[in-house]
């Protein structure tokens, strides 16, 4: 296994392949702060789930042990599946993707992207093996969360479809899906136009955002509100799925609220940041 990036996203998917007993190695951005943080994140989930009873110290340290950072692309030369779990920018991911399309070295190896709204047609176009390029689009927390998405392009094999459905059921023991190759996917496409309608109700004065997450978690049932989940999702990335649906389907509903694009801007991204419609400890 490679992976590319070891935010959030990347730290989850390599704990969930280093647990599956798979040999991983993660390529982080050569700052210094990148390859500690990154290992960080890992090390503290790995040592709630020992705290939480649900995973057996030796298992922590095997899997800690499988896991290895580098801030060199090419040492993910060898890997037979890779996947970039970077930020939401399509920009960024076609120059990675190209960039891995080069250096990995096995014709057969599949090239995957953890995006959760870019079409994978146009990041498979960028490489000379479209039909190896796939989504697999997890869900936070990645630990946790059982379903993944599995989007074929119109480019992609229908063998790495299969191959792809097999590593995500079979190794991982996830739940996959597959979703069509639209912006949004299947689940976000759903999602974020309910998000945004919370987001919508605060920025009218409507209601407060407890009382909206109150609403629907006292009287639907959901585990979380609109507004908590989209803190935890991060609200940067909220805005930028709302923005590729919008630019796909110019539908009034999927449009970014002024109060997210100012929310943004100042840098209250939600959880991670410490503050979003909540503050965070």
């Amino acid at each position: 296994m490679g992976i590319v990036g070891c935010g959030t996203m990347g730290a989850g998917v390599a704990e969930l392949c280093a647990l599956a007993g798979l040999d991983v190695r993660v390529a982080v951005s050569p700052r210094d702060t990148s390859a500690v943080a990154g290992r960080q994140r890992i090390v503290a989930s790995l040592d709630r789930g020992v705290q939480k009873g649900r995973l057996a110290p030796a298992d922590r340290d095997a899997a800690l042990a499988a896991i290895e950072l580098t801030t060199r692309l090419d040492d993910l030369s060898d890997r037979q599946l890779v996947i970039e779990a970077i930020h939401e920018d399509e920009a960024a991911k076609v120059e990675l993707l190209s960039t891995l399309d080069r250096i990995v070295a096995d014709p057969d190896a599949i090239l995957a992207s953890n995006t959760s709204s870019i079409p994978i047609v146009r990041l498979g176009r960028c490489t000379r093996r479209a039909r190896n390029v796939i989504g697999l689009h997890f869900f936070n927390p990645v630990s946790v969360l059982p379903l993944v998405e599995v989007v074929s392009s119109v480019l992609t094999s229908e063998d790495v479809r299969d191959r792809a459905e097999h590593f995500v059921a079979t190794v991982l023991g996830k739940e996959p899906i597959h979703s069509p190759d639209r912006a949004g996917f299947l689940v976000n496409a759903l999602l974020i136009p309910y998000l945004l309608a919370a987001i919508r109700m605060v920025e009218s004065g409507l209601a407060t955002p407890a009382v909206i997450d109150q609403g629907m978690t006292s009287g639907c049932s959901h585990p979380m509100g609109p507004l908590r989940l989209a803190d935890l999702i991060g609200l940067d990335v909220t805005a930028a799925i709302a923005d590729a649906l919008y630019d796909e389907f110019k539908e009034p509903l999927y449009a970014s609220p002024p109060l997210l694009q100012r929310m943004v801007e100042g840098g209250l991204l939600g959880r991670k940041r410490g503050r979003g419609f909540y503050v965070y400890s």
